[in-house]
C-alpha cells in the first residue's frame, strides 16, 4: 500500500543500529505474537499469555508482510527498498524518491537468538506472502512490479515470477494448497496461480475497489476479499468463481485486513481509517458485530483457540487485543512506528 513518507529519513538513521531488546520470559508454551513496524525497522514479540512485550528486533527497510514457519522456529518478514508513496501522490512525483532495491527481500528471523540471520530474494518491493504448510516455500507479492515471486526455501531462490493484477498486496493459499490467490489493488481483482506449475488459473473481478486482503473459508468453498475504497467484503463462490454478495461494512469502513476463525464461524476484518474490526457471519454473510480497536487498523491475527484478535494500528504505533466472545477490548500494547502485519506461532 503506498502511504505517506513524513519522517522517513530521520526513522531511517536512528532505527540502523537499534539493538533487540529482550525482556525476561518466564512462561512455558504458549503462543508469540509478532508484529512488523514499518517505520521502525522492525519486529515486536508479544507474549500472547501475557499480551506484553518481550522482545524488539531490528529486521530492515520497510517491514510489512509477516508469517511464522510452522514449528514457529522462523520467523519471515518482507522488507522493501522501495518508497512509500499514498495513493492521492502522481506517479511523477513517487518516480523522484529514492530507491534502494539492495534492501528489497524475506527477511529470516531466528526466534531462539531473536536476529536476522539472512535475507533471501523474492523479487521487487515484496510486500505480503504467504507459507506453504510443509513450510518450503512462500508465494510472495511484489507491490511494484505487478508480479508474485514463488520462493523456494530449501534453496532460497525464486523458482518462478508471475504476472498478476496491478499493484498486487494480500497473498492467501487456498485450504487445499493448491492454488494461491493475490490482490490486485488497481485492477480491483484476484488472481489464482497453480502452485505446482507457477501458471495462472484465471482472475476474478471482486465488483469492489482497492481489494487489500483474502481469507477463505476452511472447505475452500467461499473466499472473502477486503475492498478498501469501495467499504466493501466480496463474498466468491469458489466453485463457479462468481461474485454471490458484496456486504457492506458500513460509509466510515476501510476493509483492509481479514483473519477467519478456524471453525469457519466467523470472518474477522479490520477497518482501516474506520478505527474498527467487524465480524462477518458466514451462515448469513452478514455483520454481525464490530468494535472500535484503535488509529486504521491494518494487519490482524487470531490465536489458535479463536479466544483472542490482535490487530496492527498503524498511525497509532499500537496492538489491540481483542477478546473474541465478547468483541470487547483486552488491552492496547504499545509496538514500534506504524505497526502493518501481525502473524502469530507456537512458542519455540
Amino acid at each position: 500500500m503506498r502511504i505517506s513518507v513524513l519522517l522517513m529519513a530521520g526513522l531511517l538513521a536512528a532505527c540502523q543500529t537499534k539493538p533487540a531488546t529482550p525482556v525476561a520470559d518466564t512462561s512455558t508454551g504458549g503462543e508469540w505474537v509478532y508484529v512488523t513496524n514499518e517505520d521502525s525497522r522492525d519486529l515486536t514479540i508479544i507474549d500472547a499469555g501475557r499480551d506484553s512485550v518481550i522482545a524488539t528486533i531490528p529486521v530492515g527497510t520497510r517491514p510489512r508482510g509477516v508469517k511464522v514457519s510452522p514449528d514457529g522456529r522462523t520467523v519471515y518478514v518482507a522488507l522493501s527498498g522501495s518508497p512509500k508513496c499514498p495513493p492521492s501522490m502522481p506517479d511523477e512525483e513517487c518516480e523522484k524518491l529514492a530507491v534502494d532495491k539492495t534492501k528489497d527481500g524475506i527477511a529470516v528471523v531466528d526466534v531462539a537468538s531473536r536476529t536476522t540471520v539472512r535475507v533471501l530474494p523474492a523479487g521487487s518491493d515484496p510486500e505480503a506472502f504467504d507459507v506453504s504448510p510443509d513450510g518450503t516455500r512462500l508465494f510472495v507479492s511484489n507491490e511494484d512490479a505487478d508480479s508474485a515471486t514463488i520462493l523456494d526455501l530449501t534453496t532460497g531462490r525464486p523458482i518462478a515470477n508471475v504476472k498478476v493484477g496491478d499493484e498486487p498486496e494480500g497473498v492467501t493459499l487456498a485450504p487445499d494448497g493448491k492454488t494461491v490467490w493475490v490482490t490486485g489493488e488497481t485492477d480491483h481483482d484476484i488472481t489464482g496461480i497453480d502452485v505446482a506449475t507457477g501458471k495462472t488459473v484465471g482472475r476474478i473481478d471482486t465488483g469492489g475497489k482497492r481489494p487489500r486482503g483474502i481469507g477463505f473459508l476452511p472447505d475452500g468453498s467461499r473466499a472473502y476479499v477486503t475492498n478498501e475504497v469501495s467499504s466493501t467484503v466480496t463474498v466468491i463462490d469458489m466453485a463457479t468463481r462468481k461474485v454471490r454478495k458484496q456486504i457492506a461494512m458500513g460509509e466510515e469502513a476501510r476493509p483492509m485486513g481479514i483473519a477467519v476463525a478456524r471453525d469457519g464461524r466467523r470472518v474477522y476484518i479490520s477497518n482501516g481509517r474506520g478505527k474498527t474490526v467487524s465480524v462477518i457471519d458466514p451462515a448469513t454473510d452478514s455483520v454481525t458485530a464490530t468494535v472500535e480497536v484503535g488509529m486504521r487498523p491494518w494487519g490482524i491475527a487470531l490465536t489458535a483457540d479463536g479466544k483472542k484478535l490482535y490487530t496492527a494500528n498503524g498511525p497509532g504505533n499500537d496492538v489491540t487485543v481483542v477478546n473474541t466472545e465478547t468483541m470487547t477490548v483486552l488491552r492496547t500494547i504499545p509496538a514500534g512506528t506504524i505497526p502493518w502485519g501481525v502473524a502469530i506461532g507456537p512458542k519455540p
